[in-house]
């Protein structure tokens, strides 16, 4: 599609007569507009700045404090203790300033630093409030005197309405462990899935490190958490991510799906329109930080820090390290359809773009019978495969030109939207239908979404959607958020006509989205099938199973008085022995976002206290009540490492961390590299769910939403997602490979539905009477 000439703010032409100008009133009024709403964006920024740098201290408490202390000078009260006065005497007295002129100025100097001071104590005392973690080690319902008052001091320190970032300079900062409980915890964690032998030698190797190398390493590591805001967060992101160079899609990125059983519209154009607007409502939110930040109970803020990298952001291969580009400010949207490129702008007249505009760009696009240019169809695949290849590529092929102009559209674009041409969604009538919807929304045809950018919409041709998410930039509970507020804005608040269109009646003056333009030579189309080669090998080998158990929720689970969480870890376990007739190191995805730029913590879920529970429950002999017993102290445990994790008492980032040091110091520890190298052959997370509570879910349980799911950690191993959404549903995502003899997906499927049942059966089970 050509660009309109609306476009175009003014022409020339050279004739002989001289240079005749045509100017475009309107283009100049949109020019204008544009240049308004930026200005106004740049207001609200700096305004939301000053308000959050003083929070909770606000410009009226200033006042209120500047004008107590003026009128109590009024009364010949002096509130300062004579500091007015030494402020008074040390002002210029020139003829220029009176002496009841430099008394008022030095009062209201006097008064901004008690203001100033009285919100730096606040923020300290805060701080020091959310530094205790007593409140989650206590028994679920019961809760003490103590952490009532305390909770009553947060809420009052915390403010009456903090913006999204109002809270983080009071977050506490993630504390440095002992290495000596690390690596306790550690031993403890391995020690039931070791042989004898191999046991006293791990044991040696740790005893070894913790005596002699890791002293020196915990010094820096403090060191760093004295200095940076969080010792652990750079690092991680750096090193597990950004220095990957094996391929993100599959490995690294995961994705969310659609509400599960309702269909708002079955229009493609209508659902990407409404969607794409009310992602944008919420990014609006976001800029002006209208939103509120997550509490934990209600109470307890956590880090908003990894929010500001949602929109706007692409990660940019290189030849040793990718890198994340974030801009300020992104105006369009880049949109995939049969192979090609387009860039449509998301602000006309400086305002944004109702839901019937975008449906009417959107129908353009797929209504457009061009054909992809020369290496267009198969271009994102660069982003599917071997990070070196592309950073290769982009820096030859991309650096210059037109190929330069089309790229920068993409990565600077707010996000990616693919219009799918497939079909897909949960359909009752086909067991598969979700294993389907899940390995398109995970890998696609490897070359249709932009596995680059913080998250590409994929909106089908049914009207289901779902998203894929890039990890490095922050973790599944921020695109989570996002998710809940876009479905819930979609169906509840813009909604649709009779006829499945968006509501309102769309400018068709517009200018039409644009076509972009590529010049791809050959050499660069063998580099992008070679991309594609890899990435398809790849996404075939994923075997993947999503599936709902819909015998109970976390209603019956809480009736059996144990976290819904625990329950389903212990079933994991029990599905996963029953799968392959041994344990193995279980990864339970935990945040830390309860301290400031915090991210996630590992969970060892296959405890002692697990594998007992699971030999109990497979022993022939092993009595229900028995079996019930060990459970109980199963989730008890896993519950308190859940706990350690979240407080930062982790054993895994610390070891990490650890690691990175001895790796800059140039030291070799056999320990840690020992322990860095075990495979996670078991891999799970919790999606969260209402983490915003914009419609009540029990009145609308069509509404509800399978959450999302990632690929396979280890080659051998599998990964597990779920949530538990409702009174009577959990949703899991099994991933694994087919190259591999010892797993299946579905086989591991109908493991874990059984694990779940035989469980629930033990809460079933009438204790036995004692004897006499």
């Amino acid at each position: 599609m050509a660009e309109a000439h609306q476009a175009v703010a003014f022409q020339f032409t050279v004739t002989p007569e001289g240079v005749d100008f045509q100017l475009s009133c309107e283009a100049l009024k949109q020019i204008y507009l544009s240049g308004v709403s930026s200005w106004k964006k740049r207001f609200v920024r700096l305004k939301n700045s000053i308000l959050t740098g003083v929070y909770p201290g606000t410009p009226s408490g200033w006042l209120a404090v500047v004008i107590a202390t003026v009128g109590s000078m009024y009364f010949r009260v002096d509130v300062s203790g004579g500091l007015i006065v030494c402020i008074r005497e040390r002002l210029p007295d020139g003829c220029y300033l009176s002496l009841r002129t430099r008394t008022l100025l030095s009062a209201i100097l006097f008064s901004t630093g008690v203001w100033v001071s009285g919100v730096l104590l606040c923020r300290q005392t805060l701080k020091l409030f959310l530094s205790h973690h007593g409140w989650m080690f206590e028994p679920h319902g019961r809760t003490s005197r103590t952490t009532k008052i305390w909770a009553a001091a947060v809420k009052v320190l915390s403010g009456r309405k903090p913006m999204l970032y109002s809270l983080q300079t009071s977050l506490p900062k993630l504390p440095v462990p002992k290495v000596k409980d690390t690596i306790q915890r550690y031993l403890d964690s391995v020690h039931h899935l070791m042989d004898p032998e191999r046991y006293r030698q791990m044991e040696a190797l740790a005893r070894e490190f913790q005596k002699k190398t890791a002293p020196r390493l915990q010094k820096y590591l403090v060191l760093k958490s004295w200095w940076a805001t969080n010792y652990v967060s750079d690092w991680w992101e750096e090193y597990i991510y950004l220095r990957g160079r094996g391929p993100i899609m599959v490995n690294s990125n995961y994705y969310v799906m659609d509400f599960l059983y309702a269909k708002p519209t079955p229009l493609q154009a209508a659902r990407a329109g409404n969607a794409v607007h009310a992602i944008l409502l919420y990014r609006r939110k976001l800029d002006r930080e209208e939103l509120r930040p997550v509490m934990a109970l209600g109470v307890v803020p956590m880090c908003s820090y990894q929010m500001e990298r949602i929109f706007n952001t692409t990660r940019i291969p290189g030849k040793e390290a990718d890198s994340l580009l974030h801009v300020s400010e992104s105006k369009h949207l880049a949109v995939y359809h049969q192979g090609r490129f387009y860039k449509v702008w998301l602000y006309h007249g400086g305002k944004l773009l109702s839901p019937c505009d975008l449906e009417l760009q959107f129908q353009r696009i797929l209504d457009d019978p061009s054909k992809p240019q020369p290496g267009e169809e198969r271009l994102a695949a660069l982003t599917a495969g071997d990070r070196l290849p592309w950073a290769e590529a982009r820096a030859r092929y991309f650096s210059h030109g037109r190929n330069r102009a089309a790229l920068d559209c993409i990565e600077r674009a707010a996000f990616f939207l693919t219009l799918d041409e497939d079909t897909c969604g949960y359909n009752a009538k086909n067991e598969n239908s979700l294993d389907e919807l899940a390995k398109s929304l995970l890998h696609g045809q490897c070359y249709d979404r932009w596995f680059d950018k913080s998250f590409t919409l994929v909106v089908y041709r049914n009207g289901k959607l779902g998203a894929n998410a890039e990890h490095s930039w922050a973790d599944a509970p921020i695109v989570g958020h996002l998710w809940e507020f876009m479905l819930a804005t979609d169906q509840f608040q813009l909604g649709y006509s009779h006829s499945g269109h968006c509501q309102g009646v769309p400018n068709t003056a517009l200018p039409p989205p644009q076509r972009l333009q590529w010049d791809i030579p050959a050499e660069c189309r063998l580099v992008i099938d070679a991309s594609y080669s890899v990435a398809r090998a790849l996404a075939d080998d994923v075997d993947f199973h999503c599936f709902r158990f819909t015998d109970f929720g976390k209603g019956r689970i809480k009736k059996c008085r144990t976290s819904p969480d625990s329950f389903v870890q212990m079933a994991l376990q029990l599905a996963h022995f029953r799968d392959k007739g041994y344990f193995c190191l279980t990864y339970e995805a935990s945040m830390t976002r309860l301290f400031r730029e915090g991210r996630t913590e590992t969970v060892r879920s296959c405890t002692r206290e697990a594998t007992a529970f699971v030999h109990c429950m497979e022993d022939p002999d092993g009595s229900p009540s028995e079996c019930l017993k060990l459970f109980r102290e199963a989730a008890e445990k896993h519950q308190n490492l859940y706990r350690l994790a979240m407080t930062g008492a982790g054993i895994d980032r610390h070891l990490f961390c650890l690691y990175v040091v001895s790796r800059y110091l140039g030291l070799d520890s056999p320990f840690l590299a020992q322990v860095l190298s075990e495979p996670w052959r078991l891999s799970t997370s919790q999606t969260p769910q209402q983490q915003i509570r914009m419609f009540d879910l029990e009145t609308n349980p069509d509404h509800v939403s399978p959450g999302g799911g990632f690929g396979p950690v280890a080659n051998d191993g599998y990964g597990v997602s779920y949530i538990i959404a409702g009174e009577h549903l959990i949703t899991f995502h099994v991933s694994s490979k087919h190259s591999s003899p010892q797993t299946d997906s579905k086989r591991f499927g109908r493991n874990i539905r059984q694990a779940l049942l035989d469980i629930a059966a033990l809460f079933d089970t009438p204790p036995r009477k004692m004897a006499n």
